[in-house]
């Protein structure tokens, strides 16, 4: 190994507080679609889909746990997954806006996972290759997971293309709906150029080919037409969201700020 290998190599295990940040950003990303999905208890089309939603919420919540915990150990503030969960305000969250995009109706949530699940098996992959022993963990553990949530979004999307007029019909308008919030998830910022860079962590950018060939071949087997978006929706990474986030967020910190420090 040359010096230059050996600098490089430890310059990419040594940026803890690049890889805090990153650690932040997915766990937000899981955390915030998860509570997303809880919003579905309850209210699921069948039985079935009300415990399939509660599991795949369960999951995320579970990667936000340990993403979030990794981050306020690697940024040295000693804060736990609770204080960066319950203790931030809104602006604060660096998740994508196609996470915190509003349920809709079922085919909204089915395209937005849909979207959302593809990429988070690619990335996760990709991600379990990182110089950051926990991040290269949290990632290997998640991929596997988020990899059931995918084939979930894969056999509803068809089953929904496929089935009636109108289930095709409203198919059809979730993606048109979601699409524009997808080209986010690919973006490569100065944080992820940097990671990147010393080969700390993988980008998502290069993954866009696989996941538009992967998205696109279920979209065509449920027989719908792959949007072509005008304009693409950005800001969430920092910290830029809609007028329906702040309201998402005070709900997902409702009892511990009626109950601070409250355990059970």
């Amino acid at each position: 190994m040359t010096t230059t290998e050996t600098h490089g190599a430890r310059e990419a295990r040594g940026d803890t507080a690049g890889f805090a940040l990153l650690a932040a950003r997915l766990g937000d990303d899981a955390l915030v679609l998860g509570q997303r999905l809880c919003q579905w208890i309850t209210r699921a089309p069948t039985i079935e889909e009300d415990l399939a939603l509660s599991n795949i919420a369960l999951d995320l919540i579970g990667h936000a746990r340990a993403l979030l915990a990794l981050s306020g150990t690697l940024d040295g503030t000693g804060r736990t997954e609770d204080d960066l969960a319950y203790g931030r305000g809104d602006r604060e969250f660096r998740n994508t806006l196609l996470t915190a995009l509003p349920n809709g109706d079922f085919a909204v949530t089915v395209a937005r996972q849909l979207a959302y699940s593809h990429y988070a098996v690619l990335y996760y992959e990709a991600l379990a290759g990182s110089a950051e022993p926990g991040l290269a963990a949290c990632a290997a553990r998640a991929a596997t997971e988020v990899d059931y949530h995918r084939r979930h979004a894969d056999g509803w999307t068809v089953r929904l293309g496929l089935g009636t007029a109108e289930s095709g019909r409203r198919m059809q308008a979730a993606l048109d709906r979601v699409w524009p919030y997808t080209a986010e998830l690919f973006d490569e910022d100065d944080l992820v150029a940097r990671l990147a860079g010393t080969g700390a962590a993988a980008s998502p950018g290069p993954l866009r080919p696989v996941w538009r060939e992967r998205v696109h071949a279920v979209v065509e087997r449920a027989g719908l037409a792959v949007p072509a978006p005008r304009w693409e929706a950005r800001g969430g990474r920092q910290g830029l969201h809609g007028e329906e986030f702040a309201p998402l967020i005070a709900e997902l910190q409702s009892v511990h700020r009626q109950f601070p420090g409250g355990t059970w």
